[in-house]
């Protein structure tokens, strides 16, 4: 897939911006807030619905701004043509359309335009709390199996009635329709297990692999999930921790509770590892994630959005990721930095068409 151009209206900090792409290396130099950022979250929402960035919708229009657009124009490998547009306004639901027709669910969309995202707020893979490293998996999983993310939107619906009922003060819970929430959890909820679990089976031999050219193979590396599933049948957890549930009002078992496990050498990397190698860690994860969706579901091409990717890391892990971006493995990347130097490398190494924008207070130029 590549994006050929991305129009923008009040997106954040960009007024407006009209731009026209290399199919193969963008890049955007600037001083830190001035947009870069914000550039590749317009090419990230358009991919995935949401912002990168904040959960919040509204957050994303630009202050004193009733509205925000966004538009994409694509071609497939095909060479089919495809529009994606997006508008945002104040107080109503996102209006997404594909070839200027909307959509009958957000859902329908994921998928269509891959996109893999490395950025510092990545960190939170390592260093936050265990829903960081569900999203993921959700992120990946989604893109390429709609019955996966079905599953996990119907198991969320389930989970909040449950917790709903386990919240009421004034009587005790109903126990039958504890039971068919509880029922509905486990039916989905195994899905998104078994899903996640052949995913991480998968992928992580690919990651092993993404670290160790990175790295140059100076450390091991890992990756473990860990669920509730494997206990049992999900539905006999859930049922077993019933009252200690209602003594705490919420759900305590099940898929929503998942983790996975990331070692570095034999220890949680979260307490041994490094700047260096944190970043190193997290960059490889995202890669890898790059080549698996390559491989499966709408056999396209993702784009690779990298933000700001090369700060903590040393020379030879620095020569390395750019090798690696610049092969023919790779198709269109986007990549923001402060550092002209680093663009410079990337292009010289890929020898490839490309672009290099300039952003300055929200507004875009060659």
């Amino acid at each position: 897939m590549i994006l050929q151009q991305l129009t923008i209206l009040n997106y954040k900090n960009i007024a407006s911006a009209e731009l026209d792409f290399s199919p193969k290396i963008n890049c955007f130099i600037g001083d830190n807030g001035e947009g870069k950022t914000n550039l590749l979250d317009a090419i990230y929402f358009l991919s995935l619905c949401r912002s990168s960035l904040t959960s919040v919708d509204s957050a994303c229009i630009r202050h004193d701004e009733e509205m925000a657009f966004l538009q994409g124009r694509y071609v497939h490998e095909d060479s089919t043509d495809e529009e994606i547009s997006l508008g945002l306004r104040r107080g109503h639901k996102k209006q997404l359309k594909r070839n200027k027709k909307s959509y009958p669910r957000l859902a329908d969309h994921i998928g269509l335009i891959p996109v893999v995202m490395v950025s510092p707020e990545d960190g939170q893979l390592i260093g936050g709390g265990s829903e960081e490293r569900r999203r993921f998996m959700d992120v990946v999983i989604s893109q390429f199996d709609h019955r996966y993310l079905d599953a996990l939107m119907a198991y969320n619906r389930a989970l909040q009635q449950r917790n709903a009922l386990l919240k009421q003060e004034d009587a005790s819970p109903d126990e039958v329709m504890l039971g068919l929430w509880e029922e509905e959890m486990a039916r989905h909820g195994e899905v998104v297990f078994r899903a996640r679990d052949t995913y991480i089976n998968e992928f992580t031999p690919l990651f092993e692999q993404f670290y160790s050219k990175v790295s140059s193979s100076r450390e091991h590396v890992g990756l473990a999930y860990v669920s509730h599933c494997q206990r049992g049948p999900l539905l006999d957890v859930i049922r077993q921790g019933r009252s200690r549930d209602i003594i705490m009002g919420y759900s305590l078992h099940g898929i929503h509770k998942d983790d996975l496990v990331m070692t570095l050498g034999d220890y949680p990397i979260r307490r041994e590892g490094s700047q260096g190698q944190n970043k190193t860690y997290l960059i490889a994860l995202k890669l890898a994630q790059f080549d698996f969706l390559r491989r499966t579901g709408s056999q396209t091409t993702p784009l690779l959005l990298l933000d700001d990717i090369f700060d903590k890391l040393d020379a030879s892990r620095v020569e390395q990721i750019v090798r690696l971006v610049a092969s023919e493995r790779f198709g269109q990347i986007f990549i923001t930095d402060t550092n002209r130097d680093h663009l410079d490398s990337i292009l010289a190494a890929s020898q490839s068409d490309y672009r290099l924008f300039h952003v300055n207070g929200g507004e875009v130029s060659l």
